[in-house]
C-alpha cells in the first residue's frame, strides 16, 4: 500500500505531460478560432487544477487505509464486520397442516401448505433475529422446490447451497397436533429430493465459511444423503466450525427404532453442542428418566461436548456443561401452534453463540442467552406456522421487558 507521501509525489508530476502536449506545436485544436496563447494559458490552469486535485486526494484515506483506522487511533469509525455465518444442513419440505386445530389427520376438513424442515426453520430464525445464515439441502426441480428457495431468499437466508433434483420431488409432510397433545405425522418421500443430495453437490466454500455448522438426524436415514452429511460435517470441523446437533427424532421415517437409535448416536460424540428433548432422552437411553441429571450426564454427555441443552417445552430448558448445570424457565404465553418452537429456540441460542463462541464458558452469559432463546420459542407458538411465526430481536426484547 502506498503511503501518503508517495501519492503526493505522484500528484506533483501529473499535470506536466498534459501541459507539454497542449503547448507543443504539433497539437491542433478542434476550434481554429482559439489562439495558441489562449490554449497555453488554459493548459497552465489545468496543470494547477490537476495538481491541486491530486495533492488534496492524497490526503483522503483509501479503502486500504480505512482498514487500519480505529476509534483508538484517530477517532474514526471501526469498520463494520459481517455477522458470523451459521450454515444449516438438511431437509426442507412442504408441511400440510389442518385448517383447524386439535384434530387427527383423518378428521381434518382441509389443509394449508407451509414451508417446513427443521434446519431450514433454524436458518430463517437466525436471519429473522438479525444474524447471518445459509441453508444447504436439496429440493425437487418443481413448483414447491422453487417456492421454498424463494422463501429462504425473502427471509434473507443465503440459499446458494440449495440444489434442485429433476428426477425427484420436494418432500411433503402432513402434520397435526391432536387434542391429546400428541403430534401426528405422515410423510411422502419415496424417495424425495432431500434424500438424494450427493457429495459432489456440496458448496464447499460455503461450509468452510461457517462459524457454526448446524444439522439434524433426518439427513442420516438414507444414502446418498447420509454420506454427504458426514463429509460436510468433517469439512466444517476441519475448518474450525462449531458443530451443532438437534436430534429432531422422527420415528416414522426410520426403518425401525433400533435403526433410529443407532443412527442418531453414530455421530453423537462429534458434536460440540447438542439439543435434545425430554422424549428423545427417554428414547435414546432406553426408557430412563429424562429429568435425572445423572442419566443425562452419564449416558449423553460425552468428553468433547461443550454444551448439552434439554428443551422442556413451556417449562423452559436445562443446560449442562463440563463446569456447571442448571434450568432456565420460559416465558408464559397462550399457545396457538407449537410447530417450530424448538427450531426457534435453537435459532435463538445459535444467533447469540455465533457472536460469542465462548458463551458456554460463562454461566451468567449462558443463562441470559437461554432466556432469550426460550422467549424465541414462546413467541413462535403464539402464531400459526413455523417460518411465519419466527420472531425478530425487537419482538423478543419486548416480551422479555414485560416479564
Amino acid at each position: 500500500m502506498q503511503n501518503v507521501g508517495e501519492r503526493r509525489r505522484i500528484g506533483r508530476k501529473t499535470g506536466k505531460p498534459f501541459l507539454s502536449l497542449l503547448s507543443s506545436s504539433s497539437f491542433q485544436t478542434p476550434f481554429s478560432w482559439i489562439s495558441p496563447n489562449l490554449f497555453a494559458n488554459f493548459a497552465i490552469d489545468c496543470e494547477f487544477f490537476l495538481y491541486q486535485v491530486h495533492t488534496d486526494m492524497a490526503d483522503i484515506p483509501t479503502s486500504d487505509d480505512l482498514k487500519d483506522l480505529s476509534l483508538h487511533s484517530n477517532g474514526g469509525p471501526e469498520p463494520i464486520k459481517p455477522n458470523p455465518l451459521v450454515v444449516c444442513f438438511g431437509e426442507m419440505l412442504i408441511d400440510f397442516v389442518p385448517s383447524i386445530s386439535g384434530v387427527s389427520l383423518a378428521e381434518a376438513p382441509d389443509f394449508k401448505k407451509a414451508p417446513g424442515g427443521a434446519p431450514a426453520n433454524v436458518a430463517v430464525g437466525i436471519a429473522r433475529l438479525g444474524g447471518s445464515s445459509a441453508f444447504i439441502g436439496k429440493v425437487g426441480d418443481d413448483e414447491f422446490g422453487h417456492m421454498l428457495a424463494d422463501i429462504l431468499k425473502k427471509n434473507k437466508v443465503d440459499n446458494s447451497g440449495m440444489r434442485f433434483d429433476q428426477n425427484a420431488r420436494t418432500a411433503l409432510a402432513f402434520v397435526t397436533l391432536k387434542s391429546d397433545g400428541e403430534r401426528e405425522f405422515m410423510f411422502f418421500r419415496n424417495p424425495s429430493a432431500d434424500m438424494l443430495l450427493r457429495e459432489s453437490e456440496l458448496d464447499l466454500n460455503l461450509i468452510k465459511q461457517a462459524s457454526i455448522f448446524h444439522y439434524g438426524s433426518i439427513s442420516l436415514i438414507e444414502e446418498p444423503c447420509k454420506s454427504t452429511h458426514l463429509v460436510a460435517m468433517a469439512i466444517a470441523k476441519k475448518s474450525g466450525s462449531i458443530l451443532s446437533y438437534d436430534v429432531n427424532l422422527r420415528l416414522p421415517l426410520w426403518p425401525s427404532e433400533d435403526a433410529a437409535r443407532q443412527g442418531i448416536m453414530s455421530i453423537w460424540d462429534q458434536a460440540d453442542i447438542i439439543k435434545v428433548s425430554e422424549d428423545e432422552i427417554t428414547f435414546l437411553t432406553g426408557g430412563d428418566d429424562p429429568y435425572d441429571d445423572d442419566v443425562v450426564l452419564n449416558k449423553l454427555f460425552h468428553p468433547n461436548l461443550k454444551l448439552l441443552l434439554v428443551s422442556e417445552g413451556p417449562d423452559g430448558c436445562r443446560y449442562y456443561t463440563k463446569e456447571f448445570k442448571g434450568r432456565v424457565p420460559s416465558v408464559k404465553v397462550k399457545p396457538v401452534d407449537t410447530t417450530g418452537a424448538g427450531d426457534a429456540f435453537v435459532g435463538g441460542i445459535l444467533s447469540n453463540l455465533a457472536l460469542d463462541t465462548n458463551l458456554y464458558k460463562d454461566e451468567a452469559k449462558l443463562r441470559e442467552a437461554l432466556v432469550f432463546a426460550n422467549a424465541c420459542g414462546a413467541l413462535t407458538v403464539t402464531k400459526k406456522g413455523a417460518i411465519p411465526a419466527m420472531p425478530t430481536r425487537d419482538e423478543v426484547h419486548e416480551i422479555l421487558k414485560n416479564e
